[in-house]
């Protein structure tokens, strides 16, 4: 596991953008995607670059339960206004919160991932220490799968919706297993709010109620946190 310490957010994205500078020239050719606050600097240099995504294939974590990806909370429109629609990528996968079948929803989206093995996955992290949708109890051998949201979860997406009672208390998300079956993984994480999970993650025992903790028995993690984010180590 490599940690690299920055000052901010700003030098955090910096650092980022190299990784991803380094993997496309090294003919990397699918991207695992988040959303959230933590990747959006990394989203816009990104976006503003000279970077050919024309061959690239991306997956996203997850998404909400319910909302349409024009739905403006939704993480396909998220990823769509900081990304896709900036730049053109071969295809862009998030999964679907709308299909009324969630089995369904669930086996196709496990089916992408194994057509597409993801060579690099973004990752942030919440204060609970969840990746993607998984929260803490997650089977470390889960795949695709519907959860239900944690409290601590909405509540900090509450802030991102005009009406709090309106955030969705379910999501589809990638597995714990689907993440670790990436190649190589960047996880970043800015701020004091953070700390705690970041921490658990780096120093804490590998169990299930960290979901991040996992990331210690990957061989290519690389961490980006700043100063406050690091302040619990």
């Amino acid at each position: 596991m490599q940690i690299i310490k920055v000052k901010n957010a700003a030098e955090g994205a910096n650092k980022s953008f190299e990784i991803y500078q380094n993997a496309l020239a090294n003919g990397v050719k699918v991207l695992g995607l988040a959303t959230g606050s933590s990747p959006i600097a990394l989203y816009d240099k990104l976006a503003t670059s000279d970077l050919d995504f024309s061959d690239v294939v991306s997956v996203n974590l997850d998404e909400y339960l319910g909302l349409d990806g024009n739905d403006p909370q939704s993480y396909r429109y998220f990823m769509n206004e900081h990304l896709f629609n900036k730049k053109d990528f071969k295809q862009t996968y998030v999964p679907d919160g709308k299909q009324a079948d969630r089995d369904k929803a669930v086996h196709d989206y496990d089916q992408i991932l194994s057509q597409h093995p993801i060579d690099l996955q973004l990752l942030g992290i919440g204060r609970n220490g969840h990746i993607g949708f998984n929260e803490p109890g997650t089977s470390f051998d889960s795949t695709t799968h519907i959860v239900d949201l944690t409290s601590s979860t909405i509540e900090a997406n509450a802030r991102f919706f005009e009406d709090p009672s309106k955030v969705p208390t379910q999501a589809i998300s990638m597995g714990i297993a689907s993440v670790m079956a990436a190649k190589k993984i960047l996880l970043v994480a800015y701020g004091e709010n953070k700390a705690d999970a970041i921490a658990a993650t780096i120093n804490g025992p590998i169990t299930e109620e960290v979901p991040a903790s996992i990331l210690q028995k990957h061989l290519d993690v690389t961490l980006i946190i700043d100063d406050a984010a690091a302040s619990k180590l």
